[in-house]
Protein backbone atom coordinates (compact mmCIF):
# COMPACT_ATOMS: atom_id res chain seq x y z
CA UNK A 1 0.00 0.00 0.00
CA UNK A 2 1.09 3.45 -0.91
CA UNK A 3 0.45 5.97 1.57
CA UNK A 4 0.51 9.70 1.98
CA UNK A 5 2.63 10.56 4.31
CA UNK A 6 1.32 13.14 7.64
CA UNK A 7 2.67 14.82 10.07
CA UNK A 8 2.64 11.83 12.57
CA UNK A 9 5.16 9.74 9.61
CA UNK A 10 7.82 12.24 10.18
CA UNK A 11 10.45 10.11 12.24
CA UNK A 12 9.74 6.78 10.12
CA UNK A 13 10.48 9.00 7.16
CA UNK A 14 13.34 10.46 8.33
CA UNK A 15 14.85 7.14 9.75
CA UNK A 16 14.21 5.78 5.69
CA UNK A 17 16.04 8.81 4.48
CA UNK A 18 19.02 8.24 6.59
CA UNK A 19 19.02 4.55 5.08
CA UNK A 20 19.66 6.30 1.79
CA UNK A 21 21.56 9.44 2.93
CA UNK A 22 23.61 7.74 5.64
CA UNK A 23 25.85 10.31 5.91
CA UNK A 24 23.62 12.88 7.80
CA UNK A 25 21.82 13.07 10.73
CA UNK A 26 18.40 12.08 11.39
CA UNK A 27 17.34 14.99 13.31
CA UNK A 28 18.27 17.43 10.24
CA UNK A 29 16.26 14.86 8.15
CA UNK A 30 13.28 14.65 11.00
CA UNK A 31 13.40 18.57 9.87
CA UNK A 32 13.55 17.70 6.08
CA UNK A 33 10.32 15.44 6.19
CA UNK A 34 8.30 17.62 8.28
CA UNK A 35 8.77 20.87 6.07
CA UNK A 36 8.86 18.15 3.32
CA UNK A 37 5.21 16.65 4.46
CA UNK A 38 3.65 20.11 5.15
CA UNK A 39 4.79 22.30 2.41
CA UNK A 40 2.82 22.97 -0.15
CA UNK A 41 5.15 21.99 -3.35
CA UNK A 42 6.47 18.67 -1.76
CA UNK A 43 5.59 15.98 -0.39
CA UNK A 44 6.64 12.30 0.67
CA UNK A 45 5.30 9.02 -0.06
CA UNK A 46 5.33 5.68 2.31
CA UNK A 47 5.38 2.23 0.85
CA UNK A 48 3.80 0.09 3.57
CA UNK A 49 4.01 -3.38 4.49
CA UNK A 50 1.92 -4.79 7.31
CA UNK A 51 1.94 -1.80 9.11
CA UNK A 52 5.70 -1.42 8.48
CA UNK A 53 7.12 1.38 6.27
CA UNK A 54 9.01 -0.45 4.02
CA UNK A 55 9.90 2.25 1.23
CA UNK A 56 9.75 5.96 0.67
CA UNK A 57 9.69 8.45 -1.73
CA UNK A 58 10.43 12.47 -1.92
CA UNK A 59 9.13 14.77 -4.64
CA UNK A 60 8.82 18.56 -4.97
CA UNK A 61 8.17 20.72 -7.64
CA UNK A 62 11.17 22.87 -9.40
CA UNK A 63 10.27 25.75 -10.59
CA UNK A 64 14.73 26.66 -11.85
CA UNK A 65 15.84 25.01 -14.86
CA UNK A 66 15.64 21.32 -14.69
CA UNK A 67 17.70 19.84 -17.03
CA UNK A 68 16.51 17.67 -19.91
CA UNK A 69 13.42 19.63 -19.38
CA UNK A 70 11.63 22.57 -21.16
CA UNK A 71 8.30 23.62 -19.04
CA UNK A 72 8.12 24.80 -15.13
CA UNK A 73 7.55 23.97 -12.64
CA UNK A 74 8.70 20.28 -12.90
CA UNK A 75 7.64 17.31 -11.05
CA UNK A 76 11.11 16.36 -9.18
CA UNK A 77 11.78 12.87 -7.30
CA UNK A 78 13.93 13.83 -4.51
CA UNK A 79 14.66 10.72 -3.25
CA UNK A 80 13.66 7.30 -3.47
CA UNK A 81 14.44 4.08 -0.93
CA UNK A 82 12.88 0.45 -0.81
CA UNK A 83 14.47 -2.05 2.32
CA UNK A 84 15.97 -4.36 0.26
CA UNK A 85 14.11 -7.13 1.18
CA UNK A 86 11.53 -5.55 -0.68
CA UNK A 87 13.14 -4.72 -3.68
CA UNK A 88 12.67 -6.22 -7.10
CA UNK A 89 8.95 -6.16 -6.31
CA UNK A 90 7.40 -2.63 -7.88
CA UNK A 91 7.35 -0.90 -4.94
CA UNK A 92 9.40 1.70 -6.41
CA UNK A 93 7.76 1.93 -9.45
CA UNK A 94 4.71 2.25 -7.60
CA UNK A 95 5.99 5.16 -5.43
CA UNK A 96 7.15 7.07 -8.39
CA UNK A 97 4.03 6.48 -9.88
CA UNK A 98 2.13 8.12 -7.05
CA UNK A 99 4.72 10.89 -7.32
CA UNK A 100 4.09 11.08 -10.99
CA UNK A 101 -0.03 11.61 -10.12
CA UNK A 102 0.94 13.80 -7.53
CA UNK A 103 3.16 16.24 -9.68
CA UNK A 104 0.73 16.07 -12.54
CA UNK A 105 -2.22 17.10 -9.98
CA UNK A 106 0.23 20.73 -10.00
CA UNK A 107 0.15 21.59 -13.29
CA UNK A 108 3.38 19.39 -14.38
CA UNK A 109 3.93 18.59 -17.50
CA UNK A 110 7.38 16.52 -17.03
CA UNK A 111 8.95 14.64 -14.07
CA UNK A 112 12.72 14.42 -13.55
CA UNK A 113 15.28 13.02 -11.18
CA UNK A 114 18.95 12.47 -10.56
CA UNK A 115 21.70 9.97 -10.07
CA UNK A 116 25.33 10.50 -9.41
CA UNK A 117 27.78 9.40 -12.33
CA UNK A 118 29.23 5.97 -10.83
CA UNK A 119 25.37 5.11 -9.28
CA UNK A 120 24.54 2.53 -11.65
CA UNK A 121 21.88 0.83 -9.68
CA UNK A 122 19.90 3.83 -9.76
CA UNK A 123 20.81 4.73 -13.43
CA UNK A 124 19.16 1.05 -14.08
CA UNK A 125 16.46 2.09 -11.96
CA UNK A 126 15.39 5.43 -13.39
CA UNK A 127 15.88 3.06 -17.36
CA UNK A 128 13.35 0.59 -15.54
CA UNK A 129 11.00 3.17 -14.79
CA UNK A 130 10.73 5.08 -18.08
CA UNK A 131 13.04 7.81 -17.57
CA UNK A 132 15.31 8.91 -20.56
CA UNK A 133 18.21 9.99 -19.41
CA UNK A 134 18.79 14.05 -20.47
CA UNK A 135 22.75 14.53 -19.98
CA UNK A 136 25.90 13.51 -17.61
CA UNK A 137 28.13 16.52 -16.08
CA UNK A 138 30.62 17.21 -13.59
CA UNK A 139 30.18 19.44 -11.26
CA UNK A 140 32.64 21.71 -9.98
CA UNK A 141 33.49 24.22 -6.73
CA UNK A 142 35.99 26.19 -5.91
CA UNK A 143 37.15 27.61 -1.75
CA UNK A 144 37.11 31.43 -2.50
CA UNK A 145 40.18 33.39 -1.02
CA UNK A 146 40.02 36.89 0.01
Amino acid sequence: MIKHAQISDVKIAAELALLLWPDNVLEDFILNMKSCITGENSVIFLAIDADQAIGFAQCQLRTDYVEGTDSSPVGYLEGLFVLDNYRQQGIARTLVEACEKWALTKGCTEFASDCELDNTDSLKMHLKLGFTEANRIICFTKKLKE
